[in-house]
């Protein structure tokens, strides 16, 4: 016999964070299955997540790429790597500069002028601006 209910833990992505597969029985023969990431549900992780990160998704040279920022540290994650970036202050904000592949990239922080929404970061790929990915 195996166990159908319970629950299994294991790690997600580069920064090993753990998540949690819950599975209750419901009535018979069915089950209910929940995802809790470091011990969030995933709706509240997703939702912290996006106001501490941007994310946008692009498609280049035949490959999709997933371009993460994370605000606090400005770090650059492209599908799932740290990338080298340069920073360098202009007259409107910032640009945070990287590659992918042959082409030039660079993130550009800018004030919004409202105090509640902050800072806006925009990414531009050889010259194009891609929308960012809200989930």
């Amino acid at each position: 016999m195996f166990k159908l209910v319970g629950k299994e833990t294991f790690t997600v992505g580069a920064a090993n964070t753990k998540a949690t597969i819950n599975i209750d029985a419901v009535s018979g023969f069915a089950y209910e299955y929940t995802l809790e990431i470091d011990g969030k549900s995933l709706k509240k992780y997703l939702e912290n997540r996006s106001k501490t990160t941007n994310t946008w998704v692009l498609h280049l040279d035949g490959t999709d790429f997933r371009v993460v920022l994370e605000k606090d540290t400005m770090d650059v994650w492209c599908n799932g790597k740290k990338v080298e970036t340069a920073g360098e202050f202009v007259e409107d904000g910032t640009e945070t500069h990287f590659s992918i592949g042959k082409h030039n990239c660079y993130i550009k922080a800018i004030s919004s002028g409202k105090r509640r929404e902050g800072i806006l970061h925009m990414l531009i790929v050889d010259d194009g601006e891609i929308p960012e990915v809200l989930e």
